[in-house]
């Protein structure tokens, strides 16, 4: 019982961890990189649609992105969400059958604007381990009856351990996408 606690603790701080990196890639560095419009959904015929669903992303150059979309009549639709997609600052182009996007260079408050938006998403991150952590700490809490109070607080320090290597791996994700943003 313990065992299958501390076990799905693990393996939803792990998907924490997960989606935290996940959040860290949709903010935007110096470069034109494609995942940071993995999460732009397009109206396709009435249906918010990811755009990766609806065309290929290549990045032929560092600060330029070209978007060939599958079905030529969604091309207007696909600009509209590149042009209304916020914190992106990409200026999309459309020659008909492509669209180039030509991504800004960053200024210094403009970075520093980012490093504070992923310093938020890391400390989200962090609450939602710790709030696994509680969730975990009350079901053992609920076990001292069945179970001696020993294995309950052995059980417990372990959680606090794997809490600490959970929010360690998203401060060190942190860390380095903070490296990422400031570097010119």
């Amino acid at each position: 019982m313990i065992t299958d606690v501390l076990a799905e603790a693990r393996e939803k701080m792990s998907k924490a961890v997960d989606v935290a990196k996940d959040d860290f890639s949709t903010v935007r560095t110096g470069r034109a990189n494609p995942q940071l419009f993995q999460r732009i959904l397009v109206d396709y015929y009435g249906s918010p649609t990811p755009l990766a669903q609806l065309a290929s992303l290549q990045n032929p150059e560092a600060r330029t992105l070209i978007v060939t979309p599958y079905d030529k009549s969604a091309l207007k639709e696909i600009e509209r969400a590149i042009v209304n997609t916020p914190n992106l600052g990409a200026t999309p182009t459309n020659d008909g059958n492509i669209i180039r996007i030509t991504m800004p260079e960053l200024t210094q408050d403009r970075r520093k604007e980012f490093v504070k938006i992923v310093r938020g998403k890391g400390e989200d991150a962090k609450v939602a381990v710790r709030n696994i952590r509680r969730r975990a700490k009350d079901d053992l809490e609920a076990l001292k009856g069945e179970v001696g109070d020993d294995e309950v607080a052995r059980a417990e320090k372990e959680l606090e351990g794997v809490t600490k290597t959970f929010i360690d791996a998203i401060d060190d994700a942190l860390k380095k996408k903070e490296a990422e943003l400031l570097e010119v």
